[in-house]
């Protein structure tokens, strides 16, 4: 086997900074669109964030047309319906306004507007086909509204597919916004529980960009156009999540005590921004893997502060109740490298070893998810060990993220770490 010896190094532009939402309609004039739609979801439709940018771009003569039925935690459903919006709209620029599930859903109608194909074309195999992107999109930008996904630096796109119960994704190069609209001030309504799980979701964003297998032990691509976007842990993906991993957990407590504390929530969503850039080109592994079927199997669960129409395990829950099993089963991988995160996020390392590396990176994992209110395992949400067979079979058809595990994990481990997580402490 011949093993990869390059990686590259891709994100959006970033623009930070107190009320820079108000520059989109320059930033969209600037790229060259006339015709723009702007994707958010009903609960956001009439918030600040969305307002601030249909007046923008009006106000620069762009034509702004609002799509707000955009799904939290999108679905193949969902995501037609997007697509069949934008195919009739003929928009030359596209907005994202809202958390992960809003700018997912804007790079996706992006995509099938530009390029029409069945849903299936492009989604990462074996699920669907893997076809590469033909070429450039239109001009898309992504305004997060909460601080975790890292959608607005990251050409990944994440959907419910039904018939299978679990998630899946198209990922390429194509897909990133062009610039990423990073506004502390469009968090400051989130609720607890959200602000909770989407930066949860970017502490495993950086733990798992950094431990994922090194890009150079990955088989190398037959062109180079065939590099996947999670290329692998290389040198500077780990910088970007390193420091992600330090802001976040320096400051999310504070953010979810004091919501208008704007130093501590622009460094959160910094750090979600750094994540995105780190994990955009890195990949995660397990935690993600396992946490697809656990949001696609949700029946009974209704999470606070999220909308109350249908049962679910928001994507950051979902990744970090793994989180502890996973990082006990690939810390014998790298061991050093397991002490170091935990060491970043603020645990004594002092009588760390090859041993309990693990244990001690668990420790502090559970210790936050209890800080911020976090369900105590998967029976909390629902699930019992009746359920581990079905969330095994969700897991292993998730070759993007779970072949970049430094541990291979075969379906008996993985129905071990799905046992482990069941309760936490």
């Amino acid at each position: 086997m011949t093993f990869e010896t390059a990686f590259t190094m891709e994100t959006s532009s970033i623009k930070f900074g107190l009320g820079v939402t108000k520059e989109i309609g320059y930033d969209m004039k600037s790229f060259g669109a006339t015709r723009v739609m702007v994707v958010t979801d009903p609960n956001l439709s009439e918030n600040i964030a969305v307002q601030v940018t249909m007046e923008s771009l009006k106000e620069m003569g762009i034509d702004a047309v609002l799509f707000d039925q955009s799904r939290v935690e999108p679905t193949d459903l969902s995501f037609n319906e997007a697509i069949r919006f934008a195919q009739e709209g003929k928009f030359d620029g596209y907005v994202g306004v809202g958390g992960g599930s809003s700018m997912d859903t804007a790079k996706v109608a992006n995509l099938y507007a530009t390029y029409p194909a069945d849903l299936l074309a492009y989604v990462n195999p074996p699920v669907g086909e893997g076809r590469l992107v033909p070429g450039p999109v239109k001009p898309m930008l992504a305004v997060p509204t909460t601080s975790g996904t890292g959608s607005e630096t990251t050409g990944v796109a994440i959907f419910d597919y039904l018939e299978m119960n679990a998630k899946t994704g198209i990922a390429h190069r194509a897909l990133r916004p062009l610039m990423g609209i990073v506004d502390p001030v469009n968090t400051r309504s989130m609720p607890k529980m959200v602000a909770a799980c989407t930066a949860l979701d970017q502490v495993a964003h950086a733990l798992e960009s950094i431990t994922a297998l090194p890009f150079n032990q990955r088989p190398a691509p037959e062109h180079p156009g065939a590099r996947p976007a999670y290329q692998g842990a290389n040198p500077i993906s780990t910088i970007w999540a390193e420091r992600s991993l330090k802001m976040l957990t320096q400051n999310i407590v504070q953010v979810m005590e004091d919501p208008d504390n704007d130093e501590a929530r622009g460094n959160v969503m910094l750090a979600a921004t750094f994540a995105g850039i780190g994990f955009g080109n890195a990949g995660v592994h397990l935690a993600h893997g396992m946490s697809y079927p656990v949001s696609g199997m949700c029946e009974t669960y209704f999470p606070e502060g999220y909308p109350d129409d249908h049962p679910t395990v928001p994507h950051g829950m979902s990744v970090i109740m793994q989180a502890p099993a996973v990082f006990r089963f690939t810390a014998p991988s790298n061991p050093e490298l397991h002490l170091h995160c935990a060491e970043i996020m603020g645990a004594d390392i002092s009588e760390g070893n090859p041993n309990n590396a693990g244990e001690i990176l668990a420790n502090v994992i559970i210790d936050l998810m209890k800080r911020t209110g976090m369900p105590n395992g998967l029976k909390a949400v629902g699930y019992s060990e009746a359920d581990v067979d079905k969330l095994v079979a969700g897991t292993l058809p998730q070759h993007r993220v779970t072949k970049l595990s430094p541990r291979p994990a075969s379906a008996e481990d993985l129905e071990q770490l799905f046992l482990d997580s069941m309760t936490l402490w």
